[in-house]
Order: C-alpha cells, then sequence, then structure tokens
C-alpha cells in the first residue's frame, strides 16, 4: 500500500480470493479514519468485495499471476474506489438488476454482484482504458 497524494490510497493486489479480505480491511480502515459512519462503511466494503470478486472471477479468470489496483480517493463530499484491472472487458451498463421476485423463486445462486453494487453505493461507474484496461469507479456520497 502506498500513499499517492493527500486523501489518495492505493495497493496493487495479486487477483486471488485470498486477498478479498485484505482488499476489505483496506478500504474498511480508509473509510474509518475518513469518519463515515459504521453502517455506511460496511456498505462500501461490501461493494468493493463483490467487485473485486467478479474481477478475479470474470475479468481474469482466477489467474493469481494477475494483479489489479485498488485507488481510493476520499473527499469531504465523496467515498470512491476505483478498480483497475487488465482483465477481460465487461460492460455493467448492458446489464439490468434483475427481477427479484423471480430470482428468490428459482433459488439462484449468485449472479447478484452487479445489483448489490448499484444498491449499495450512489453511483457504479465503468470505464474501458486504452489498450487493455478496465476501472470500475463506486462512488458512496458522505456528507
Amino acid at each position: 500500500m502506498k500513499t499517492t497524494a493527500k486523501n489518495i490510497y492505493e495497493m496493487k493486489v495479486k487477483s486471488t480470493t485470498e486477498n478479498l479480505a485484505v482488499i476489505r480491511a483496506f478500504v474498511e480502515e480508509k473509510a474509518s479514519q475518513s469518519g463515515i459512519d459504521k453502517s455506511v462503511i460496511e456498505k462500501i466494503v461490501l461493494a468493493v468485495d463483490e467487485a473485486s470478486t467478479n474481477i478475479i472471477k470474470h475479468a481474469y479468470n482466477y489467474d493469481a499471476s494477475t494483479e489489479f489496483v485498488v485507488r481510493v480517493l476520499i473527499s469531504k463530499e465523496e467515498f470512491k474506489v476505483l478498480l483497475t484491472d487488465h482483465g477481460k472487458s465487461f460492460d455493467p451498463n448492458q446489464i439490468t438488476d434483475p427481477d427479484m421476485p423471480t430470482y428468490l423463486k428459482q433459488r439462484r445462486v449468485g449472479g447478484l454482484g452487479l445489483h448489490l453494487m448499484r444498491h449499495l453505493m450512489d453511483k457504479v461507474e465503468y470505464q474501458k482504458l486504452a489498450g487493455d484496461g478496465n476501472q470500475l469507479i463506486l462512488t458512496k456520497k458522505i456528507a
């Protein structure tokens, strides 16, 4: 982990599910240091966990030799988490929220990560970066 500027924190992690706990702790620590309410922190951490899991599973297909970057940007108004990877592209804007009664009736398992991110955070943005990069930006208003 390194501090790149005031209120900007960054860590690079190997793309393994074992690192999900490290990512959660990093985000929780930065949010706690910012004085964000615990109930809001829990929402942010869950959304970041879902996004990180999707990168590991879908962008990198569990390839532990790959890495991605978790960057936290904190202002008086917002807490942002930027997840940057160089794996398979995925545009969340192409996916609609599931019909929850049908989902529950079918007793499906999984597939709710993006739905959770959208409902836990105030804004979920996806950007295709130059070359082979992807960036997911999760924003929570804190003021």
